[in-house]
């Protein structure tokens, strides 16, 4: 269920496609702050959307926060503190990483994904508390998907941003144990956080907003029971996350060509390595099999395609 005719005043939300985070602006006389900045291929876009849907103009921004340093939320920063002179605010457990521009942890290159280098301005300690929009945030731990990843909880209207911590219909994908031993435990210990909030609207980091938490919660945590007995479903999933994500970056790819892009590409090969083990004729028919039948992916001309 949409909720966006109960969020506040100071409160606008841009819906972006699965490419592109979405977009929550707060916008407060002691400047608009920004949270998450979508994909670097489209920042065009996002700028264009800022200035008419989210009707900021050519006002400032005071600052551009980010939930978790995933391609998909960070690609327009560059661009965007280029274009208002705004700081970048970071969360701080993951810091370190940008800093050290490690882009096997961040997953860019190693996942084949875009990025434009940026700087961090300030760091965000989870359990600290900051006002924008006029409205009070609690910045909270939210591991799983991303283990340096916040979510923002607004007490007051019960309100939570959750980039990919929690969606209506799960979460971001997690790594398997074979390659974090830690991921899906800590992305429960992550709903159960977000269960004891009693949030009333979420606000995701991709699809709609919504009001139906107790639901939400309730098929993210059936998930997670299902992955916890099968590593191989938590891989396969994550694969076939990410290959569809490189062709909505509006790539296709050769079908001839697959199996050897699964073995050039980090993920694809050390997933592959760790959980399936098999070989990359086999992995490539087994994904674009499983994509094609969700109805995700199409096969043209020989080629690949993001339906």
């Amino acid at each position: 269920m949409t909720r966006l005719d109960t969020l506040p005043a100071p409160i606008r939300f841009i819906q972006r496609d699965w490419l592109s985070s979405n977009h929550v602006l707060l916008c407060g006389r002691e400047g608009h702050v920004l949270v998450d900045s979508g994909y670097v291929t489209r920042v065009a876009q996002t700028l264009s959307l800022l200035r008419s849907e989210a009707g900021i103009g050519t006002e400032p921004l005071a600052l551009l926060v980010n939930t978790h340093g995933h391609s998909d939320h960070v690609g327009g920063n560059a661009t965007i503190q280029a274009t208002y002179g705004c700081p970048i605010a970071f969360p701080a457990a993951e810091a370190p990483l940008v800093d050290a521009w490690d882009t096997k942890a961040l997953l860019y290159d190693y996942a084949d994904q875009d990025i434009a280098r940026f700087a961090i301005d300030m760091r965000i300690e989870a359990g600290s508390t900051h006002t924008w929009g006029g409205l009070g945030w609690r910045a909270l731990a939210a591991p799983g998907h991303d283990m340096g990843a916040l979510v923002y909880f607004n007490d007051e209207h019960r309100i939570l941003i959750s980039g990919d911590a929690l969606w209506e219909n799960g979460y971001g994908f997690v790594m398997p144990r074979a390659i974090d031993p830690h991921a899906l435990a800590a992305q429960r210990a992550t709903l159960d956080m977000i269960a004891a909030l009693d949030a009333q609207t979420v606000i995701p980091g991709h699809g709609a907003v919504f009001g139906d938490v107790n639901a939400a919660l309730d098929r993210a945590y059936r998930r997670t029971d299902a992955f916890e007995t099968d590593d191989v479903r938590m891989a396969r999933h994550a694969l076939k996350v990410n290959l569809t994500y490189a062709l909505l970056t509006g790539r296709s790819l050769a079908l001839a060509d697959l199996p050897a892009y699964l073995e050039r590409v980090g993920l694809y090969r050390d997933l592959n390595a760790a959980v399936l083990r098999l070989a990359p004729a086999a992995l490539a028919t087994m994904l674009v099999t499983e994509l094609v039948r969700a109805g995700a992916v199409r096969v043209e001309d020989g080629r690949l395609h993001a339906v």
